[in-house]
């Protein structure tokens, strides 16, 4: 693996930082795809500390609206770390500062991140979310469900690419030797090909999900070393889901 920061093309990192300059349409897709990857944690978060669905939501607008807003940016300074670590507590002085002002104040400084439509799907989400767990356990588990997504969309869009797109729905959830699953042979039969042959197609696509998985984890640090660490991490919190 390169040891340079080359290696890191657009991070979570570089696309908050370009912000403070940039105004391309580049910059304003890659800012699209951060607040549709932390709607969902920060919401839940919000949510489970003791606010409504709809303040929830203005409340999530605002932020992405305070975290972009030019002089909030100019405040960061070569970051380090994880950048949900950075988030969480961006998010927490973000609360805290709402506290004290009055609940009337129009939020979301006319930006809108999220449909309607997808703000409903996070409310339903949340409606069956483990209420054990406290805002922060649930941001993470949220955090890392995103990523997780975020691979397999991925992945799906490049075996469409491919014209491979009934193969992949077949291999995505399989486990070999889970009770109840089809076998490679049964797939192979359904998609025209040998056994041999899905076991290799299954083996390619196992190791090519842990790639983009790790590409994925390298937009959420600021080095190299990390990533198999965050990878340890995320894997911990989904054990504990």
């Amino acid at each position: 693996m390169p040891s340079d920061r080359s290696w890191f093309t657009t991070t979570h990192w570089s696309v908050v930082l370009a912000a403070k300059t940039g105004d391309g349409e580049e910059s304003k897709d890659a800012l699209e795809k951060l607040c549709r990857t932390y709607w969902a944690p920060l919401y839940s978060y919000i949510r489970r500390d003791g606010y409504s669905a709809e303040d929830a939501q203005d409340l999530t607008q605002e932020f992405f609206a305070r975290l972009l807003a030019k002089d909030y940016l100019s405040r960061l300074q070569d970051q380090r770390g994880k950048f949900r670590s950075f988030l969480l507590t961006f998010l927490k002085h973000f609360l805290s500062d709402q506290r004290d002002k009055a609940r009337a104040q129009k939020r979301g400084g006319g930006k809108q991140f999220i449909s309607l439509d997808e703000t409903s799907a996070e409310e339903r989400e949340f409606a069956v979310a483990d209420h054990s767990a406290n805002p922060e356990q649930l941001f993470e588990k949220r955090w890392a469900a995103a990523v997780l997504e975020h691979a397999l969309q991925r992945l799906r869009q490049e075996y469409q690419a491919g014209g491979k797109s009934t193969l992949f729905e077949h291999l995505k959830d399989l486990q070999p030797g889970e009770p109840g699953g089809r076998s490679y042979a049964e797939i192979g039969a359904l998609v025209g090909m040998t056994e041999s042959s899905v076991k290799s197609a299954a083996h390619r696509l196992r190791q090519r999900h842990r790639e983009v998985l790790r590409e994925e984890i390298a937009q959420t640090v600021s080095s190299n070393e990390e990533i198999d660490e965050e990878i340890r991490y995320l894997l911990s919190v989904l054990g504990r889901s």
